[in-house]
């Protein structure tokens, strides 16, 4: 079997019709996976199910538990590949953000992935040989000023997720990783980058000196699937352009 491809394999990525998520769906398609893809909007899903024939979806929103053990159930194993992608942010000030809103960031970003891993567990460990793949951001390890604390608090979380099974789940042949996307041009972060002084800063803090695309976290994503990566667990991966790297 070619280590780069992903035939025969089943994949499950949440929030998989806009942005970073329609580009994963896209990559693991390509490569050879059956993907289930989540998302709230059943018109988006018929659109991409459209585009890209096999693949099957769910109308659910991760945030509620109920839907999250409905997806479960939809979801027969072996399940070889999980990404938990699906995001979003409130852009407030600390002092302006209320406290169901809080709760509202903390339950996509950061409950979904735990639950959706614990529950989806018995698939992927009869899968043999395992990928669950986590979207966090850089913001969980540098104060991005654009982004907000809620937002690196609840990516924060995903990191030691990530840690935890990869060293609880090695034995199971889960693997687990997190990627981490600095500014992608998506429909989440447009309203910052439609700013040009915000653009140009985000700009002057990434040595490649371009704003991310969609696809280039999507092929990082596919690597951590593949079996070519079948010795890398617990890894933060950025892709960033070098953000990480400048230090200021």
């Amino acid at each position: 079997m070619d280590p780069w491809r992903l035939d025969g394999r089943q994949a499950l990525v949440t929030g998989g019709t806009k942005g970073i998520g329609a580009a994963i769906v896209r990559e693991l398609h390509t490569r050879g996976a059956t993907v289930t893809v989540v998302s709230r909007t059943a018109a988006d899903l018929a659109a991409l199910a459209e585009q890209l024939p096999g693949i099957v979806t769910i109308t659910a929103d991760v945030a509620d538990s109920g839907d999250r053990s409905r997806i479960v159930r939809h979801v027969a194993g072996p399940l070889h590949v999980l990404v938990n992608n699906v995001g979003t942010n409130v852009r407030k000030p600390t002092t302006e953000l209320e406290p169901r809103e809080w709760d509202g960031l903390m339950a996509v970003n950061a409950a979904s992935a735990w639950d959706l891993c614990r529950q989806l567990h018995p698939q992927l460990r009869e899968a043999g040989s395992a990928s669950v793949i986590n979207i966090s951001s850089v913001a969980a390890v540098r104060a991005v000023r654009t982004s907000t604390a809620a937002y690196a608090m609840s990516k924060g979380a995903m990191h030691g997720l990530t840690r935890f099974l990869a060293a609880e789940w090695g034995p199971d042949g889960i693997r687990v990783n997190a990627v981490l996307p600095w500014y992608v041009r998506t429909p989440l972060v447009e309203p910052v980058l439609s700013d040009p002084v915000k653009r140009e800063a985000i700009l002057a803090r990434t040595p490649l000196g371009r704003i991310g695309e969609p696809e280039d976290v999507a092929r990082a994503v596919a690597f951590l699937a593949a079996p070519a990566s079948g010795w890398i667990t617990g890894a933060e991966l950025p892709v960033d352009g070098g953000f990480l790297v400048l230090g200021s």
